[in-house]
C-alpha cells in the first residue's frame, strides 16, 4: 500500500471531518470509498448513449430556430434571398 499527500481547502477538510464523525470511518477509508463512488459515477456516464447525453442537455426540440433542414441549406438560402429581393 502506498502513502499519498493530499492538499485540501478548508471546505474539503470540514467535509472530510464531518464524514468521519458521521460514519466512524478512518480518513483512509472515507477517501477510498469516495474514490470508488466517483469511479462508479464516471463508469455510469460512459455507458450513456449519445442520444441520452443529448436529451440531458435540455436543448429545444427539432429544428430550433432553423429555417430549413441542413441537407437543404443551399436551396433554403437561395429561396430566402429571392424572397428578400423580390425576384
Amino acid at each position: 500500500m502506498s502513502t499519498r499527500t493530499v492538499r485540501m481547502d478548508d471546505a474539503s477538510e470540514a467535509t472530510l471531518a464531518d464524514l468521519q464523525r458521521r460514519t466512524g470511518l478512518s480518513i483512509s477509508e472515507v477517501m477510498r470509498r469516495g474514490l470508488r463512488a466517483y469511479e462508479r459515477e464516471l463508469d455510469s456516464d460512459i455507458t450513456r448513449r449519445p442520444y441520452e447525453v443529448y436529451q440531458s442537455l435540455g436543448l429545444p426540440g427539432e429544428g430550433g430556430y432553423a429555417l430549413a433542414p441542413a441537407a437543404k441549406a443551399k436551396e433554403a438560402v437561395a429561396e430566402i434571398i429571392r424572397k428578400k429581393h423580390g425576384r
